[in-house]
């Protein structure tokens, strides 16, 4: 485990440096210094995106890892509880009325969608820790969130708003900042630790909820814990970077074989690799030889779609 968690570090350093020096423009190593005008491009411009990428992958990843343990469902998704959807509302409604203006009001009208679906998500499930309530509540806040933020697009009152708010629904790291770090960064660290707690109770899950219970697992503060801990960090990153798909389902099924079965295990190094994948592929959306950047929701997309039905695939042959 710590061989396979200090190889995800020493990956993740190296695609840290590739991301900073990669783009259209490639900027070498040499330009850091101050005399050097390049400087400005890896301190402004490259730095607080590839701080985002980490960030951002890490905490999809975590997440990721903890529903599909919480939930025991190999195909679970943060996107399953309606935070991401519910994030993205909020922040193409701050599009729609012409608040995105200010630096901090598109980040906090995504994190106030994420809090309200969290809400939502916590008054319907209730209190019994029911599996089956909390993923249906989960897929009914979905779709009513979704529904709604196609509604917004289709009566945007111009063209420029449509297509503002369809742009940032691909998700995309383009012309991020230290302000956007400053949001994201808390507020992923406590959702982080929230969800890092509950590697000894995922543990006790597996054996089923009586076995559970038994050893002293609330299903109901459990659900509270992981409701919680994937609204701050699935809401922040979606205020950070849009809507970026699939990572919290690929991440924890690439490294589950290496790290093994038992839920706490792959929390960390689900988090690991996850920040790997999204700076991967940040850096290789900008040095694709596109005419635009191609956006990173579609790309990650892209990846996802495959591998989804590849796990359907697998899943239906072990059942065969």
């Amino acid at each position: 485990m710590t061989r396979l968690n200090l190889s995800l570090v020493v990956l993740l350093l190296l695609a840290a440096a590739l991301s900073v020096a990669a783009g259209k423009v490639w900027v070498p190593w040499d330009a850091w210094t101050a005399a050097d005008p390049r400087s400005i491009i890896i301190v402004e411009l490259r730095l607080p995106r590839t701080a985002l990428a980490l960030l951002v992958g890490a905490a999809l990843g975590l997440s990721g890892a903890v529903m599909q343990g919480y939930l025991r469902n190999p195909l679970a998704d943060p996107g399953l509880f309606g935070v991401s959807s519910g994030a993205a509302l909020g922040a193409v409604l701050s599009l729609y009325f012409g608040y995105a203006a200010q630096a901090w009001l598109l980040p906090g009208f995504a994190l106030a969608g994420a809090a309200a679906t969290m809400a939502l998500l916590a008054v319907i499930a209730g209190r019994s820790g029911s599996l089956i309530l909390f993923t249906l509540a989960g897929m009914i806040l979905t779709s009513i969130t979704g529904s709604l933020t196609a509604l917004a697009i289709s009566l945007a009152p111009t063209p420029f708003v449509a297509s503002q708010i369809v742009t940032w629904l691909m998700g995309a790291l383009t012309d991020r900042s230290w302000n956007d770090v400053e949001v994201a960064l808390p507020l992923m660290a406590v959702g982080a630790v929230l969800l890092g707690t509950t590697g000894r109770s995922l543990d006790a899950l597996t054996l089923g909820e009586p076995a559970a219970r038994s050893m002293g697992v609330d299903p109901g503060r459990l659900q509270g814990v992981v409701i919680a801990g994937v609204a701050l960090t699935v809401g922040a990153a979606v205020a950070a970077a849009g809507v970026v798909g699939f990572v919290g389902l690929m991440v924890p099924h690439l490294v589950r074989p290496l790290a093994g079965n038992r839920p706490s295990a792959i929390l960390l190094p689900s988090a690991l690799a996850g920040a790997l994948l999204v700076t991967i592929a940040d850096s290789l959306v900008r040095i694709a030889p596109t005419v635009s950047e191609l956006r990173l929701g579609i790309a990650m997309s892209m990846l996802g779609g495959p591998f989804f039905f590849y796990l359907l695939i697998a899943m239906r042959r072990r059942l065969a």
